[in-house]
Formats: C-alpha cells, structure tokens, sequence
C-alpha cells in the first residue's frame, strides 16, 4: 500500500475508520427516535473514508469501498424512492411508515430505515465525489 500522508495520519486513518465507522452506523439506527439519521451518520463515515483517502490516496480508497461514489449516490436515491412504495402499495399517503418483522432473526425493518439508508448512501457517495474531484483539480493546476 502507497502512503501519500505521513507516518501519524496514516496510522491515525488505520486506527479512526472502523470505529467512525461503527459510530456512524450506530447514528444511522439510532436516528428515529433520538438525534441522528441518515444524514449525520453519512457525514460521519465521509469523514472517515475522506481521512483514510487522504492518508493512503485515491488508489486504497477505491479498492477498499469497490464501488464508485457515483454509484452509492444512485444507490441511496434508488433506496430513498423505493421507501415510499410500500405506503403506496397499501394504499396510504405518501410516506407513511411501513414495519415489517423479518421471520428468521425477529429484527423489525421499517420504511424510514430504507430511507436513512439511502440518505446515508447518498451523503457519502456525493461528499466523496465532492473531495476526489476537489483533490483531482488541485493536482491538475499543479501539474500546469
């Protein structure tokens, strides 16, 4: 692995991803009935991914989420609409929370969890858009 950052931030980024990580999900699941949500927990992981991109570089960041920011945007949008069809389907207004519980492991999974999701997953998909593209045209000017 390239280390583009020096020897404390990368050590620092090894160390702070997983647990800003666990503390952004944690944000996610809690964010119903108390502060938190989709939207700070996707801040939180951004945070996290953007500290180990500036660490070890463009190249680690990409093989560690195997997917591009882009495609976690569409995701979370993806994910954010298809919350709302269940209440639909049921024939009740727009946005009306649906709960289910799963058989197997007894979990309750609700529509406002679906839609958390998809505000997680577009938060962190567009902010780390956002800083790829910032840090790319920084090193194209640099390069000029």
């Amino acid at each position: 692995m390239v280390r583009s950052g020096t020897l404390i931030l990368s050590v620092a980024a090894r160390l702070l991803l997983p647990l800003q990580l666990l503390f952004s999900v944690f944000l996610l699941l809690r964010g119903h009935d108390e502060p938190g949500g989709g939207f700070i927990a996707g801040l939180v992981a951004s945070g996290a991914f953007t500290l180990y991109f500036f660490a070890y570089g463009r190249g680690a960041l990409s093989e560690m989420l195997k997917v591009s920011p882009r495609d976690m945007v569409a995701m979370g949008l993806l994910l954010g609409v298809l919350s709302t069809l269940p209440a639909w389907w049921a024939g009740e207004p727009f946005f009306t929370a649906q709960w289910w519980t799963l058989p197997v492991i007894g979990i309750k999974v609700s529509t406002p969890l679906i839609f958390d999701i998809g505000v997680y997953l577009a938060v962190v998909g567009s902010v780390l858009t956002a800083i790829t593209a910032l840090v790319d045209t920084d090193a194209d000017e640099s390069q000029d």
